[in-house]
């Protein structure tokens, strides 16, 4: 009886615990959250740490920026500090390292060249100043005093340092360097030594950056007037040979972000540049003109993939995206598709840059089948003709302007039976057969070179449009909108605008060149009597 009870109770239990599964089984679920975007998981989520080369002048801060990161991301970062010069020859002969932070941008211009970087994001600047003792002793002021016989000085190796380069560029171009480095005791690897060598009292006075001479409380600065030309202009770049650009990018965001490195920068003594507000992923909204779409849109996507970021992207007539904008809407970037657009809402952005340009043709179905040769011809009896709509996009008020200037406007105007605010909707009515013809964008023909031709109209220079690209002034994110705006007037978007039919503002073609033959594009149509 005895075992019959235990095993009673123990049935009991079984079923008590298979009930609690059952329940739990059925029970409802937190929904699950959606797929993280690109650039929203954790930055370490791939275990390798993020390797920087760093200048010793910006030792101190980094440090301090380091430990802040690696807490807030759990992402271990290895530093390598040395001088300028020696870190740009270790980034250059090991291909190895994402992020280089150098004391003064000429050490990236050199890496530019070299093609060892590619983004680079300002940080902030140092000036070039002579330290000495507390009281200073030696009663120094003036370059002058640098030279007496009872003052020890100490540099930086101009070889080797930014500090010492600058202030030996400098005073060369004023023939004062070959007598400063006669009295100069001895040549330092790196800003910090020469420092140490005057806090130690090996030396009564020393040439470095004020941001590292505030690192040593015992010192004191003595502005020296010759020495004020010598600025120092700090950025970090993305090594070329980066594995993990994102996460390389999402460090140096964090290093230039306005309410993150920026803010230990100017602890440290440093005079911050404007730099952008943090987002672990931020999302910028850019307005652009229709026309512009087949030609952008791949490079948007590049960037986002290699930033981390989001771009939100608002293709539209520029006469409705100008209307918004007026009304109060903000992009941080606007890419108009002409300039009369920009011109518009030029009070709202940054100074423009002139990226492409696109020329108005005539768009006919393939044959021309009507002899189109002319903006006349489009007044023939009976013609279909499709413009873009005057108010809504640049390109309808090109075309007005292109028919006033061709002294056709009205006759052409009578066989107009649809006005739109894109050309790629004139494009899409001569495919379906609802229009005999079209005058848009060579762009909008691109890739229809077997449905349709493309005529050209001769001999007027207003059938040019030029896009320019600006960056918003309101924008929280301005370092990011230029490394944006970079990407769009690189050689790898000029390639993706060209394929579309535009032409590259900085090299353009004399006004009446031909126009694209390649087999996916429109090409240079004939009346098809003259073929």
């Amino acid at each position: 009886m005895k075992n019959i009870g235990v095993l009673f109770i123990a049935s009991l239990v079984l079923l008590g615990v298979l009930a609690w599964q059952l329940l739990s089984s059925t029970a409802p679920q937190p929904a699950a959250g959606p797929a993280p975007a690109p650039g929203d998981a954790p930055v370490a989520s791939s275990g390798n740490p993020l390797t920087a080369f760093v200048a010793a002048s910006n030792r101190a801060v980094f440090e301090a920026l380091r430990k802040d990161y690696e807490a807030a991301y759990n992402t271990p970062i290895e530093v390598q500090y040395g001088p300028s010069q020696t870190l740009l020859s270790s980034i250059e002969v090991s291909g190895s390292g994402d992020l280089y932070l150098p004391a003064d941008d000429s050490y990236l211009d050199i890496a530019a060249g070299k093609g060892l970087i590619k983004e680079r994001l300002p940080l902030a600047t140092m000036q070039a100043v002579a330290v000495v003792a507390k009281g200073n002793p030696k009663k120094v002021q003036s370059l002058a005093d640098l030279e007496r016989e009872d003052v020890k000085l100490v540099q930086a190796d101009p070889d080797a340092a930014a500090i010492g380069k600058q202030t030996r560029e400098m005073l060369q171009a004023a023939n004062k360097w070959d007598s400063l480095k006669a009295r100069t005791t001895a040549f330092k690897t790196t800003v910090n030594d020469v420092a140490n060598d005057v806090k130690i009292g090996s030396a009564d006075v020393g040439i470095i950056y004020d941001a590292v001479a505030a690192t040593y409380p015992d010192l004191e600065i003595v502005r020296i007037p010759e020495l004020q030309p010598v600025t120092a202009n700090v950025a970090v770049a993305v090594t070329a040979s980066t594995k993990q650009p994102t996460r390389a990018l999402h460090l140096a965001r964090y290093l230039a972000a306005v309410d993150k490195g920026l803010v230990k920068y100017r602890e440290f003594g440093f005079t911050p540049v404007q730099g952008d507000v943090w987002a672990e992923t931020p999302d910028v909204l850019v307005y652009a003109g229709s026309m512009l779409r087949p030609a952008v849109e791949e490079t948007f996507k590049e960037f986002e993939t290699r930033e981390g970021v989001k771009v939100t992207r608002v293709y539209n007539g520029c006469g409705i995206l100008v209307a918004q904008m007026k009304a109060g809407q903000q992009p941080d970037a606007y890419f108009a598709c002409d300039s009369e657009f920009m011109n518009e809402v030029q009070d709202l952005f940054q100074p423009r840059a002139d990226v492409s340009q696109n020329e108005l043709v005539i768009i006919v179905p393939k044959g021309n089948k009507h002899n189109i040769a002319t903006l006349k011809d489009l007044s023939k009896p009976g013609l279909r003709v499709g413009v873009g709509h005057e108010k809504q996009c640049a390109m309808g008020w090109l075309t007005q302007r292109t028919l006033v200037e061709g002294g056709v406007k009205d006759e052409v105007m009578s066989n107009v039976t649809v006005q739109t605010p894109t050309g790629d909707m004139l494009v899409n009515q001569i495919k379906t057969g609802s229009l005999d013809a079209a005058v848009a964008y060579i762009s909008n023909a691109a890739g229809s070179g077997d449905t349709l031709d493309a005529i050209r109209i001769q001999g007027l220079q207003c059938a040019i449009a030029v896009q320019p690209l600006a960056v918003a002034k309101s924008t929280k994110h301005p370092q990011l909108m230029e490394r944006l705006a970079e990407r769009l007037k690189s050689a790898e978007s000029k390639s993706q605008f060209l394929s579309f039919g535009f032409s590259w503002k900085s090299d353009a073609p004399v006004f009446g060149g031909a126009l694209p033959t390649d087999a996916g594009k429109a090409a240079d149509s004939k009346p098809a009597e003259d073929k």
